[in-house]
């Protein structure tokens, strides 16, 4: 009987866990409210310098978004403010609830992942501006574990998937990222 129960609670948790790359994207096609940008009244700058500057500032927003999910995950903290410095909602919310709900249930993430994000489209003259990101996302090395005895979450394995991701700049010119999705049917 605890047996299935034990079974029960981590399934509960893998599929908590598995709504996003580390505990962070849904199914991929949610509507997504998008802050206003912010009014230019300067002339443009070279709009090839300007990409590459908005590739590089949402690479570095992704990248961040990773480390800090992962950090916070680790710690079990649902409320860690690095979260806030490179994920906006509704990504920052679902991020929030599912390092949450893998606390309630006596789990954490530890580990690494690997990445490999390249851009996929820059829209500048958008009102916000955006960039799309896709990643070769490899959770292989990063696990669901129970925080008592570090022992790995029964069916909670990881592996190589494509995800995609959001960096949105914002009014205040930071690029953070709005939204994500793990695709686990599609491997790479």
């Amino acid at each position: 009987m605890r047996g299935r129960q034990l079974r029960r609670a981590a399934i509960c948790l893998l599929a908590v866990v598995a709504a996003a790359p580390v505990t962070a994207c849904a199914s991929g096609q949610e509507a997504v409210e998008r802050p206003l940008a912010a009014q230019d009244d300067e002339p443009r700058a070279d709009p090839d310098v300007e990409r590459q500057a908005a590739e590089k500032a949402a690479l570095d927003a992704y990248s961040g978004y990773l480390e800090a999910s992962r950090t916070a995950s680790g710690r079990s903290d649902p409320r860690a403010p690095e979260l806030s410095r490179f994920i906006a909602d509704p990504l920052l919310t679902r991020v929030q609830l599912s390092i949450r709900d893998a606390k309630e249930h006596g789990a954490m993430r530890t580990g690494t992942l690997k990445s490999d994000p390249t851009v996929t489209a820059v829209s500048l003259d958008t009102k916000p501006a955006t960039v799309e990101i896709q990643d070769c996302l490899d959770t292989t090395g990063y696990q669901l574990v129970y925080a008592k005895n570090k022992r790995v979450v029964p069916g909670s394995g990881g592996g190589k998937h494509i995800s995609t991701a959001t960096a949105t700049r914002y009014p205040d010119g930071r690029w953070l990222i709005s939204s994500g999705a793990l695709h686990r049917e599609q491997p790479c």
